[in-house]
């Protein structure tokens, strides 16, 4: 995250509590990191709104530029202009959606979270970071290249915002209820998964330096479990990733990260492997 040069803020001029604004000064304010102000609307001119925002931001010593720009829908918007102004990060207030429109058109927070390049923060909560607790998800379980690229990802990522916030980073990992008819036997008794996730991640507490009170493992599926520790632990923000699934059009997030923007109570930063960004890139240069 000290790495991040520019991040692209989504400002909602109808919503003017700011919550996207107030977490990218925070980040901006350690990294030094340029903010670029985005409003997505075809209809109203939010000239003059933008450009008193950036001249209070600019009197704050931020280094500063906005646009007011549409490009079919609010998440293609926020991928074109991510992807135009170079941006390493994406910042954006969560609103919920409707249940009953939710069930019927995928929510567009949902499809930015899928579609863009870029790491992108969901805001939902005034909650302070300072001095607060960094949840990280990872799936220790699954040890491939792919998947550990991520996980260094996904720490590297918890302890940045953990130093930047002096707060605490907290890592979770979900492991499968046992199965009969697993081919493994591994898998067939509670006793022997746990004793292979615990085996595994005393391998991963090493490599990342995780200490045992600051680990948390238990069974279940990761939507379920990842909001439920993250109430327990009272997160400021949590830290998931995604690895797409062989044989999907494009590189899809699955549907953990987006179930689970819906049940978190905090802030959600969720990260992309190298390979997948790289894929999307290419899909948003061919529009």
């Amino acid at each position: 995250m000290q790495a991040i040069r520019s991040i692209l803020v989504v400002i909602e001029p109808d919503k003017p509590e700011g919550l996207a604004l107030k977490r990218a000064k925070l980040i901006a304010g350690v990294t030094q990191s340029h903010l670029h102000l985005l409003v997505c609307d075809k209809k109203s001119d939010h000239s003059g709104y933008l450009k008193e925002l950036c001249s209070g931001l600019e009197q704050e010593g931020y280094s500063i530029s906005s646009q007011q720009a549409w490009h079919e829908t609010p998440h293609s918007t926020i991928v074109t202009v991510q992807q135009a102004e170079g941006c390493g990060l994406v910042i954006k207030q969560h609103f919920p959606d409707n249940p009953l429109k939710k069930a019927i058109l995928t929510p567009d927070d949902w499809k930015l979270l899928r579609y863009c390049p870029s790491p992108v923060l969901m805001v939902k909560t005034e909650k302070p970071w300072a001095g607060g607790i960094i949840l990280a998800a990872v799936d220790v379980g699954n040890a491939d290249g792919e998947h550990r690229t991520l996980h260094a990802s996904i720490i590297s990522h918890g302890y940045d915002i953990a130093a930047l916030a002096k707060a605490e980073l907290h890592v979770m990992s979900a492991h499968p209820s046992p199965m009969l008819s697993a081919g493994d036997p591994t898998f067939q008794l509670k006793e022997t998964i746990e004793a292979r996730y615990r085996e595994q991640c005393r391998a991963f507490q090493a490599e990342y330096e995780i200490a045992n009170e600051r680990l948390h493992i238990a069974e279940g599926p990761a939507d379920v479990l990842i909001p439920q520790i993250a109430h327990q632990l009272n997160a400021a923000v949590t830290v998931i990733g995604t690895v797409a699934r062989t044989g999907l059009s494009g590189a899809l997030i699955g549907n953990t990260a987006e179930v689970t923007l819906d049940a978190l109570e905090s802030d959600v930063l969720v990260l992309k492997p190298d390979d997948i960004i790289a894929h999307l890139e290419e899909l948003v240069a061919q529009r």
